[in-house]
C-alpha cells in the first residue's frame, strides 16, 4: 500500500496572489468584529461551541478558496471533546466568519463514516484545506476520555459541502496530532504528526516513538483524492501519555520553503527537518531550530508569511513566541490567561494572515481570537 517516491519538483504558482487575495478579505470583513478581551491586543471572534456542545477547539485553518459551503477567508477548527468535556470524542468541524457568524461545517458519526476509522471519531489539530475544496481532519479516538482507550484513527477526507467521502487509516497513520499542508493545485502534500506509536502500552513513561510522515496527494478533477505515497520524514520524537492533555509528543508542523519546522514538545523546542519535501527516508528528529528560552511545552506552530517568523504557542502558558528564521526567539506575548495556572493548556492552533493578525483557538475559552501586536 506504501509506496515511496522520486524526489519531486516543487511548485510555488499563484501562492503569493493568494495571500494577498486573504489579506483582503480580512481586512474588509474584519471591521465587524466586536468584543475586545482583557489582553491587550486580543478580540475575542466568536464561540467554537456547536449546538451539540463539543468543546476544546484545536485544529486551526483558513479556507483559501470559495467552493461549495467554504468562502474564502473564513476559518475552520475541529473540536477534539464532546459536551461531556472528554477527551478524544469531539465529532465537529465548525465555519467562522471574520465577523465572528458561526456555522458547523462538518458533523461525524463514527458508524456512518464511508470507510474505517479505527476507533471513531475525536477530531485533533490536524486539520488542513485544499484550494480545491476538499477539507482533510485527524482523528485520535478515544471511548472514554482516558488515554487507555486511545486508538489509532485515521484521516478523514471531506468534500466542500461538508460530506466525508473517504477515510485514509493503517499503514503508517497512528494518532495522527497535527498537519499542515503543502497545495499544489492537482497534487497535495500532507505533512502529519503521529502520537501512539507504541505510547498507550507504556502507560505514561515516555517512548521515542513519535513520527512525521509526509503524505502525497493525486487531487483528479472529478474524482475523491488519492494517496500517491506515503514516507515517514522525521521519527524518534519523544511521547507519552498524560492524564490531562491524554498524550503530549510532536504536535505544530509548518513548512517554510523545504524545510519542516515540529514543535517537540516533551523536549521544550522546536526542530527542522530540513529537505522535507523531497527527502526518502527519515531525518530523525531533524536538527535543533530553537530550544528553551521562553518555550515552555511548545504545541501549536505556523509561519507568518510575510516575515518567514515561526510562531509558536505554549501548552505550559499562554505565550506566543516570535522566533526568527535563524532559530532566535526575539519576541514574547502573552496572548491568553484562562485557565489554571493561567493560560495553561489551553493554546493550540493558530494561523497568521499578513495585513490582519494572529488567529488562534482558545479551549480554556472556547473560542477563536484575534491578537493584532503592538505597532501592526
Amino acid at each position: 500500500m506504501v509506496k515511496m517516491k522520486l524526489p519531486r519538483r516543487r511548485v510555488e504558482k499563484g501562492f503569493c496572489a493568494l495571500l494577498v487575495a486573504l489579506a483582503s478579505v480580512f481586512a474588509t470583513a474584519g471591521a465587524g468584529i466586536a468584543a475586545t478581551a482583557s489582553i491587550s491586543g486580543v478580540t475575542t471572534i466568536a464561540s467554537t461551541v456547536p449546538a451539540n456542545g463539543d468543546v476544546n477547539p484545536y485544529g486551526l485553518v483558513v479556507v483559501p478558496a470559495t467552493i461549495g459551503n467554504l468562502t474564502a477567508g473564513h476559518l475552520l477548527v475541529s473540536n477534539f471533546n464532546d459536551s461531556q468535556n472528554l477527551q478524544g470524542t469531539g465529532t465537529t468541524i465548525m465555519d467562522i466568519a471574520p465577523d465572528g457568524t458561526a456555522n458547523v461545517f462538518s458533523q461525524f458519526n463514527s458508524n456512518t463514516l464511508p470507510s474505517p476509522c479505527p476507533g471513531g471519531v475525536g477530531l485533533t489539530t490536524a486539520l488542513a484545506v485544499l484550494q480545491t475544496g476538499w477539507v482533510i481532519v485527524g482523528s485520535l479516538p478515544t471511548v472514554n476520555g482516558m488515554s487507555a482507550t486511545a486508538q489509532a484513527g485515521c484521516l478523514i477526507v471531506i468534500n466542500s459541502s461538508g460530506k466525508a467521502v473517504e477515510t485514509f487509516y493503517g499503514s503508517l497513520i497512528n494518532g495522527p496530532w497535527d498537519m499542515t499542508a503543502l497545495d499544489e493545485g492537482s497534487q497535495a502534500t500532507l505533512f502529519f504528526t503521529n502520537v501512539l506509536n507504541g505510547t498507550v502500552a507504556a502507560n505514561g513513561n515516555v517512548v521515542h516513538g513519535g513520527t512525521v510522515v509526509r503524505m502525497v496527494l493525486n487531487i483528479p478533477a472529478n474524482s475523491k483524492p488519492q494517496i500517491e505515497s506515503m514516507t515517514v520524514i522525521g521519527s524518534g520524537f519523544s511521547e507519552r501519555t498524560d492524564p490531562a492533555a491524554l498524550v503530549i509528543g510532536p504536535t505544530g508542523v509548518a513548512l517554510s520553503g523545504t524545510t519542516l519546522y515540529v514543535a517537540d514538545s516533551l523536549n521544550n523546542r522546536v526542530t527542522a527537518l530540513a529537505n522535507a519535501t523531497t527527502i526518502t527516508s527519515t531525518a530523525g528528529t531533524g536538527s535543533v531550530f530553537s530550544k528553551n528560552g521562553f518555550l515552555s511545552d511548545p504545541l501549536g506552530l505556523t509561519v507568518d508569511p510575510s516575515t518567514g517568523n515561526v510562531l509558536v504557542t505554549n501548552g505550559n502558558n499562554g505565550g506566543l513566541i516570535t522566533i526568527d528564521p535563524s532559530g532566535n526567539q526575539i519576541q514574547h506575548n502573552l496572548i491568553d490567561n484562562t485557565g489554571s495556572p493561567a493560560g495553561a493548556g489551553t493554546l493550540f492552533g493558530l494561523v497568521s494572515v499578513p495585513g490582519v493578525g494572529i488567529y488562534f483557538v482558545d479551549d480554556g475559552s472556547n473560542t477563536l481570537n484575534l491578537f493584532q501586536p503592538p505597532g501592526d
